[in-house]
């Protein structure tokens, strides 16, 4: 209970901000429709009207609960309005982002681990991808594979894999030097190979730095997902979800979008973290 009750004081306050910010932000529809039909408002019936309108400028949180609630139960889940059905989309592209991100970071990892050549030249390179916008790599990625053909979820997971792969190759990076100078040369009394020590070694020790690194960089494709399906003029997604409610002014929509995103990102964090957790535990590493 003495855990429970800061989240639910911190939960309680952003709740009151967000809903005074609903009332401020909205007050003005209010007054100018109040001001054309020559009627004065009173307090109440501005609170009232703020939390109700149908395309608030900010939504109230009711109203997103309400518009998630309808999105994920209201809907069958082979709907186009369904969040569940376009929360779909946007995982599978993902996992599949997500997988290329992983084994492309991995492998650069090893790679630049026992190649001074490769940590010279290859880390600088992606160092300096990052630093590019993704709102400008995901356009051009998504017109160059249309032009060749190439459509649905292959473009969306490269971007996904291009945002994923870099936090994965960091942490691997710094996982694989993990062990000391005394641990290497223990090996090599041993008459270890370059190979045993990867394995029995280097391997183990990075662990640890892998699944800290796997967590961001699973949330990190999600964002890379959604951002690839808005310059795709995509229909179904997560981000056509966003897309659309913007095109209408449906901020409710796009708030129900955002949050339904936001748990299908704890989602994929907390599956990560439960494979941690069995992995390290069947390596010895936890208790």
């Amino acid at each position: 209970m003495k855990m429970i009750a800061p989240v639910l004081t911190v939960l309680a306050a952003i709740l009151l901000l967000w809903y005074a910010a609903t009332v401020w932000m909205n007050s003005q529809w209010t007054y100018d429709q109040a001001a054309r039909a020559g009627e004065e408002v009173t307090f109440s019936e501005l609170v009232t009207d703020t939390l109700t309108q149908k395309r608030p400028v900010l939504p109230a949180p009711h109203q997103v609960a309400v518009g998630l609630w309808e999105g994920v139960a209201g809907q069958k889940v082979t709907s186009k309005r369904s969040l569940v059905f376009h929360g779909w989309i946007t995982l599978s592209a993902t996992l599949a982002g997500f997988a290329l991100g992983t084994g492309l970071g991995i492998l650069l990892a090893v790679g630049i681990t026992h190649s001074r050549a490769m940590d010279l030249s290859v880390m600088p390179w992606a160092i300096a991808s990052q630093t590019i916008p993704i709102l400008a790599i995901a356009p051009m990625v998504i017109v160059v594979l249309a032009s060749l053909g190439v459509t649905g979820l292959l473009p969306k997971a490269i971007i996904a894999a291009y945002l994923s792969f870099f936090p994965v190759l960091v942490g691997m990076v710094k996982g694989l030097r993990a062990p000391d100078h005394m641990q290497l040369d223990l090996l090599k009394t041993y008459n270890a190979s370059q190979g045993a020590t990867f394995w029995k070694l280097r391997l183990p020790s990075s662990m640890p730095y892998l699944f800290a690194s796997l967590k961001v960089g699973v949330a990190a494709s999600l964002v890379g997902t959604i951002v690839a399906e808005l310059p795709a003029g995509a229909t179904r997604g997560l981000g056509a979800r966003l897309l659309s409610g913007s095109y209408y002014g449906q901020t409710v929509q796009i708030w129900s979008a955002l949050f339904a995103a936001a748990a299908l990102a704890a989602i994929l964090v907390v599956v990560v973290g439960i494979i941690e957790q069995i992995t390290l535990k069947r390596m010895g590493m936890v208790q």
